[in-house]
């Protein structure tokens, strides 16, 4: 049994628009495949090309797509009523992108898709994200943490889009 200490850094923006708008405007940058028909295709894709252009036909302009969306403020409000706040949790990635870090670290495959949490908040809509060249740091593999940096870069990128 071996267990190891990761330090996670959390990028947090934080928006005064609504939230309805922030997340109309990251559902721009993301694509929306039906997700069961995406593994179906990636399924029987008969070659890495193949599979290549199913990733590449469901994602957005930012190369990301997104896997699963979680309304916890539905749940929230079925306790707390209508006033509760919007609280939405994004599973969004790249399988290309997930292949990339896996191939050098096999626990990066923990951490991809990436969560983008959007919760309202007294102050406003808070973006945030938790980096994944933290999540891949530990593992000490230049090649892993070179694609987490990029992937951040990417995912901060349309966070901070998404709030101004």
């Amino acid at each position: 049994m071996a267990t190891k200490q990761i330090t996670i850094e959390r990028f947090s923006v934080v928006s005064a628009k609504p939230f309805t708008e922030v997340v109309r405007l990251i559902e721009a940058q993301v694509g929306h495949p039906d997700i069961k028909q995406f593994y179906e295709a990636i399924r029987e894709a008969e070659d890495d090309q193949e599979l290549q252009r199913v990733v590449n036909d469901a994602v957005g302009p930012l190369d990301l797509m997104e896997f699963i969306r979680l309304d916890h403020g539905l749940v929230l409000r079925r306790e707390l009523g209508p006033g509760a706040p919007n609280v939405m949790r994004l599973l969004i990635g790249n399988p290309l992108i997930m292949r990339q870090m896996v191939k050098y670290v096999s626990d990066a495959g923990s951490y991809a898709p990436v969560t983008i949490l959007i919760d309202e908040r007294a102050d406003g809509v808070h973006l945030s994200y938790d980096r994944m060249a933290s999540l891949i740091a530990p593992y000490e593999n230049a090649g892993a943490l070179e694609v987490a940096r990029a992937l951040d870069d990417k995912v901060e990128g349309l966070l901070v889009e998404a709030a101004q």
